[in-house]
């Protein structure tokens, strides 16, 4: 299987990152990045590995952090990774 990140992850990943070195430091953003390549390698090897979070649209989500989660559904031969969720911010935005 191959993984694809949407426009939207790369850009909500980003945005995670700079808040992270903003908040935290250089070596907290390092750390981050750490666990997500570790969390997309998990990922490749177990494709279901997240728990199913919107059954009818088949969105999983696996928490990478105490505080980040990722969103992916699993299509023909491909793992889309459809967004990070920060959960310091509104829960109400929860993928839907």
């Amino acid at each position: 299987m191959k993984i694809v990140w949407t426009k939207k992850a790369r850009e909500r990943f980003g945005e995670i990152l700079e808040y992270i070195e903003l908040k935290f430091g250089s070596t907290a953003r390092r750390s981050f990045i750490t666990k997500t390549k570790a969390f997309t390698r998990l990922l490749y090897e177990f494709p279901e590995i997240g728990t199913l979070e919107i059954p009818e649209k088949k969105i999983r989500g696996f928490q990478i952090t105490k505080q980040t989660r990722v969103f992916y559904r699993l299509k023909n031969d491909q793992i889309i990774l459809l967004t990070f969720f920060d959960s310091r911010q509104d829960p109400q935005k929860k993928p839907q």
